[in-house]
C-alpha cells in the first residue's frame, strides 16, 4: 500500500479546470518530485492533499484511508504537512517561535525539545539566531526556517512547493542537500519544483504534470533523459 495516492482527482477554479483526473502514488521513505511549467496544476495539487482545496472527483488516500473530506488540521495532524511557496513564515516573531508554532498538533507537542534539537542540528544558522526576528534573515535562511517549523510537526509526508525558487545557486544546493538528508532521516517527501535537473536528480521518482494533467512518470533517470523533457524544461 502507498504511503499517499491521488485517484482520478480533478480541481476546478469556477468553471476553469486546474487538475484532470490526476493520478499518482508516493511510497513510504521516497523522494518522489512533480515537475511542471507555471500553471500546470503542481501547486493545485498540494493545496488539494492539505485540505485547502477541494477536489471535484476523485480521492485522496493516506494509507489507503481517504482524506479528501478533511479539514487540513486533521490532514496535519495525520502526519502531512506543507511548506508552501513563499515560505510564509511570522516575520514579526523570532525564529524560536516560529519553530515552537510548527509544533502545535497533538502528536508533536510532547516530542517539542526532541524536534528542536534536531532542526537546530540540520540547520545550525536557526540556532544562531533563535532570537532574531524571522523577517529580518535573508530568503535562503527564510527557507531554512520554513521546513524547519513543518519539521516540527514530525511529518511522515513532507510536501514541498518550489523550495529553491528565488534563491542564489549555492543557497539552492545547500537546500537540495538538506532536503536529501531529510529523506535519509526517514520522512518521506514530495517535492514541487520548476528546477527539473536538479529536482529529477534528487529524486527517486518523478511525474511531468501539463495543463493539469500528468503526461509522464518515471524514475528520475528515465525522466531525465526522456526527449520530451529535454526539450521542454531543459533547454536541450
Amino acid at each position: 500500500m502507498s504511503l499517499l495516492e491521488l485517484k482520478g482527482v480533478d480541481v476546478s477554479y469556477g468553471d476553469l479546470p486546474a487538475l484532470r483526473g490526476v493520478s499518482l502514488a508516493i511510497e513510504e521513505g521516497e523522494i518522489l518530485t512533480v515537475v511542471g511549467a507555471n500553471g500546470a496544476g503542481k501547486t493545485t495539487m498540494l493545496r488539494t492533499i492539505s485540505g485547502l482545496l477541494r477536489a471535484r472527483a476523485g480521492e485522496i488516500l493516506l494509507d489507503g484511508r481517504r482524506i479528501d473530506r478533511l479539514p487540513s488540521h486533521d490532514v496535519v495532524a495525520g502526519g502531512v504537512v506543507q511548506v508552501a511557496e513563499g515560505r510564509k513564515i511570522f516575520p514579526s516573531l523570532s525564529v524560536r517561535e516560529n519553530l515552537e508554532l510548527g509544533s502545535y498538533a497533538r502528536r508533536a507537542r510532547p516530542h517539542r525539545a526532541e524536534s528542536l534539537a534536531r532542526v537546530f542540528q540540520l540547520f545550525p544558522i536557526l540556532s544562531e539566531r533563535a532570537r532574531q526576528a524571522a523577517g529580518t534573515m535573508s530568503g535562503g535562511q527564510q527557507q531554512m526556517l520554513a521546513i524547519a517549523r513543518a519539521l516540527m510537526a514530525r511529518p511522515r509526508l513532507l510536501m514541498l512547493d518550489e523550495p529553491s525558487l528565488g534563491l542564489a545557486p549555492l543557497v539552492v544546493q545547500e537546500i537540495f542537500r538538506t532536503i536529501a538528508a531529510i529523506n535519509r532521516a526517514g520522512t518521506t517527501v514530495l517535492l514541487v519544483e520548476q528546477n527539473t535537473r536538479q529536482a529529477l536528480a534528487l529524486a527517486r521518482r518523478g511525474y511531468v504534470l501539463e495543463n493539469g494533467r500528468v503526461v509522464l512518470e518515471g524514475s528520475g533517470p528515465e525522466l531525465l533523459g526522456n526527449e520530451h523533457v529535454k526539450r521542454a524544461y531543459l533547454g536541450m
